[in-house]
């Protein structure tokens, strides 16, 4: 596999059609390459969470092309197109997802069983995973017992269980206070690899010292694309 794990070539998305159509993404190209933690940037209505949809082969683009981890998804069959995302993505959201009726360790192996790991496996590397985020004592415990930094925790655990190339993350800290949210990032630093890129949705200009490249978007066209130096001191392991 190439070290670019997505490439977006002039893409453009459209809603509707005649004169009811309404432009969401105009002729965005862009790459993401792995070793990265890349930061999407834009205010609401930007388009940002709709570009994160086509990058992920969530979403078709009405024009261009999307490369995600060497497959030209925009030419692929829905099944496919699943087929890859089951393979090589992770993701993490603002409201964590989680099962509230299952233990942190059943939310993570849970995911691992339904992407076809056997229970056995699924249960030790969530088990792994857990430990990763510092979390190995508190596998038994519910969502309801655990803090919104914690649920936040499992999340980006469940994301890393299935060993993604790319994990695609959207306004992962916005619920949460600063100090937490910017744990949560130097966690999420921490997982970017030689062969792991990590792409993040926000608004929050606070995480650019965790970036190794911003892009910004405005009303559906990038505005903005700019290398980041994360700051050492702040982009470590969280303890």
């Amino acid at each position: 596999m190439s070290d670019v794990l997505v490439r977006a070539s002039d893409v453009e998305k459209t809603y509707g059609s005649g004169e009811l159509a309404v432009p969401v993404l105009k002729r965005i190209s862009l790459e993401v390459r792995a070793g990265a933690l890349v930061l999407l940037m834009g205010p609401s209505g930007s388009g940002k969470t709709t570009l994160v949809s086509v990058l992920a082969g969530l979403l078709r683009p009405t024009a261009g092309h999307v490369e995600l981890c060497g497959a030209r998804i925009s030419e692929l069959s829905e099944s496919k197109v699943a087929a890859v995302r089951r393979r090589h993505l992770g993701f993490v959201f603002q409201s964590y997802n989680l099962f509230p009726a299952l233990s942190a360790l059943d939310n993570v192996a849970e995911v691992l069983r339904m992407k076809g790991f056997a229970p056995r496996e699924a249960e030790q590397r969530a088990a792994d995973a857990l430990d990763r985020v510092g979390l190995g004592d508190r596998r038994t415990h519910r969502p309801g017992e655990l803090s919104g930094g914690q649920k936040q925790r499992v999340a980006i655990a469940r994301a890393l269980a299935g060993d993604p190339a790319l994990i695609f993350g959207d306004e992962v800290t916005a619920a949460l206070d600063t100090r937490t949210a910017l744990k949560v990032m130097e966690l999420l630093r921490a997982q970017v690899t030689p062969g792991r890129a990590i792409l993040i949705v926000t608004h929050d200009r606070r995480l650019e010292q965790y970036a190794d490249h911003v892009i910004g978007l405005e009303d559906g066209s990038v505005v903005e694309s700019k290398r980041s130096a994360p700051d050492a001191a702040q982009a470590g392991a969280m303890t």
